[in-house]
């Protein structure tokens, strides 16, 4: 194996769905189902992953993974992330997600990914 075939490549991060988890009376989790693509030839283990989740620009929630997540070589993973949202701003997140077709969203964080070559910390943002 070439130097070249070593280099750590991102993985990225796609939103597949957004579902609602009660925690408490004040409290509710929105779990965001993530696809992670692994362009690489050789495993990596997600270390910390946390993000922030916005629609139409305004900031609805943020959290992180608190466990490792091995993502195979050449392949997508599904992972799920906690995110923590107070219900006084719930309301507004709702009556968003009922009335509108097309909602833009941007999902914005930072990963560290190891493999047996290394690790890499960096930064993502995704719109859509």
């Amino acid at each position: 194996m070439s130097c070249a075939n070593l280099i750590l490549q991102k993985p990225s991060f796609t939103l597949r769905k957004v579902s609602l988890s009660p925690v408490s009376f004040t409290e509710s989790n929105l779990l965001l189902d993530l696809d992670v693509q692994n362009p690489n030839r050789y495993n990596l283990t997600l270390k910390s992953f946390e993000c922030s989740i916005y629609l139409k620009n305004e900031e609805v929630g943020n959290g992180r993974l608190e466990e490792e997540i091995l993502i195979p070589s050449a392949s997508i993973t599904q992972i799920q992330v906690p995110l923590n949202v107070k219900y006084k701003d719930l309301r507004e997140i709702l009556k968003v997600l009922f009335t509108e077709r097309d909602l833009p969203y941007k999902l914005e964080g930072n990963a560290n990914v190891s493999s047996v070559f290394g690790s890499l910390n960096f930064s993502f943002s995704k719109e859509g």
